[in-house]
């Protein structure tokens, strides 16, 4: 992920495989710092489908966090 300040602005989202085509939800559109905050908050299962996407790059969250 190359833009990697606290205050960028990212999309956190949850990816769904498990629904036909798979589904993405938007859990928060805001700053690198706060999309942290809230993917730690969420449990196991759902952090292993959580990316966050900038303007320029996507990476999954437990990638970023070096728990894959």
């Amino acid at each position: 992920m190359r833009t990697t300040y606290d205050s960028a602005t990212v999309r956190l989202y949850h990816l769904d495989g498990a629904s036909e085509g798979g589904a993405a939800t938007t859990l928060v559109y805001g700053p690198l710092a706060e999309a942290l905050r809230i993917a730690a908050e969420q449990p196991a299962e759902v952090q292993d489908g959580l990316f966050i996407a900038t303007d320029n790059d996507v990476v999954a969250y437990l990638d970023l966090i070096g728990e894959d």
